[in-house]
C-alpha cells in the first residue's frame, strides 16, 4: 500500500487508509472510487470493503523502513480525515510522520475543518505539508481554513478544476497545482479558468504546478501551458 507513482507532483503514495465518501462536484467522478472497485473484483484484500473508508493500523509504520528519503502522498486512496476515521489513528499516523523525518509527508484533504479541528493535537514537524482540494468556487472557502493550520507548507490542489475561482486569495499559501478531470467521464477545464489560477500565483509570490488538461484521453491533451511545462515546487521545499 505505498507505492511509486505516475501522480506528476509527487513520488510515492501511502495509503495506510482507503475508501471515502462523496462531498463535493470533485467526488463525482473519483479515480480512486473506480480503482477500489476494479481492486475489490481481483480479490484485493486491502479493498475488501470496496470504497468503505477502511484504516490498515499494519501499514502505519511504513514509512520507517523506507532507506531513502521519498516525497510522499498520504491517503491518494482516502481522506485522512473523512469523519469514519478515528482521532486516534490520525494522531498515530502524524506521529509515525513526525519519526520519518527524512521524508515529506504530502496530507491533502477536501474536509480542512476537521484537520483544524485536530491541528492542535498535531505535531506539524517540518516534514508535514498541509493541503485542501478546491474544485470551483463554491469550495474555495476551504483556503480560509488551511491558512489557519500550522504548517510549514500550506498548498492548494485546484484539481480536478471543474469552474472559476473568482478573487483568489493566496496569503500564507505556498503552492498551487492545477489539473483538469480525466477519466471516461472527465469534465471540460476552461483555459480561462487555469489562467486565473496562474495569475493569482504569480501576483502573490506562489509556486504554481500544472498537472494536466485530463479529458478522456490526457496523455494526448498533454500537460503544457503557453508550449511550458510548469512544474514549481514550494520555495522552501
Amino acid at each position: 500500500m505505498a507505492a511509486s507513482t505516475k501522480i506528476e507532483w509527487t513520488e510515492m503514495t501511502w495509503n495506510p487508509v482507503t475508501g471515502c465518501s462523496k462531498i463535493s462536484a470533485g467526488c463525482a467522478n473519483c479515480y480512486a472510487e473506480r480503482m477500489a472497485h476494479r481492486l475489490h473484483a481481483m480479490g484485493n484484500v486491502r479493498y475488501r470493503n470496496k470504497f468503505s473508508p477502511t484504516v490498515h493500523r499494519d501499514l502505519f509504520n511504513e514509512p520507517l523502513k523506507w532507506k531513502s528519503s521519498k516525497l510522499v502522498f498520504v491517503c491518494s486512496m482516502s481522506d485522512l480525515f473523512h469523519e469514519d476515521v478515528d482521532a486516534e489513528d490520525i494522531l498515530s499516523l502524524f506521529e509515525v510522520m513526525n519519526m520519518a523525518s527524512k521524508h515529506t509527508f504530502q496530507v491533502l484533504t477536501k474536509r480542512p475543518r476537521r484537520m483544524l479541528e485536530l491541528a492542535p493535537k498535531l505535531k506539524w514537524t517540518s516534514n508535514i505539508w498541509a493541503g485542501v482540494t478546491v474544485e470551483n468556487q463554491d469550495t474555495a472557502a476551504r483556503i480560509d481554513d488551511l491558512r489557519n493550520i500550522p504548517a510549514s507548507i500550506r498548498f492548494v490542489s485546484f484539481e480536478p478544476l471543474l469552474g472559476p475561482v473568482a478573487d483568489i486569495k493566496l496569503a500564507n499559501i505556498d503552492w498551487a497545482i492545477v489539473g483538469g478531470e480525466s477519466g471516461p467521464k472527465a469534465r471540460p477545464m476552461d483555459e480561462t479558468w487555469v489562467r486565473d489560477v496562474k495569475e493569482a500565483c504569480e501576483k502573490q509570490q506562489v509556486s504554481f504546478f500544472f498537472k494536466q488538461w485530463g479529458g478522456v484521453n490526457k496523455k494526448k491533451n498533454g500537460r503544457e501551458l503557453d508550449n511550458t511545462t510548469w512544474d514549481d515546487y514550494p520555495v522552501n521545499y
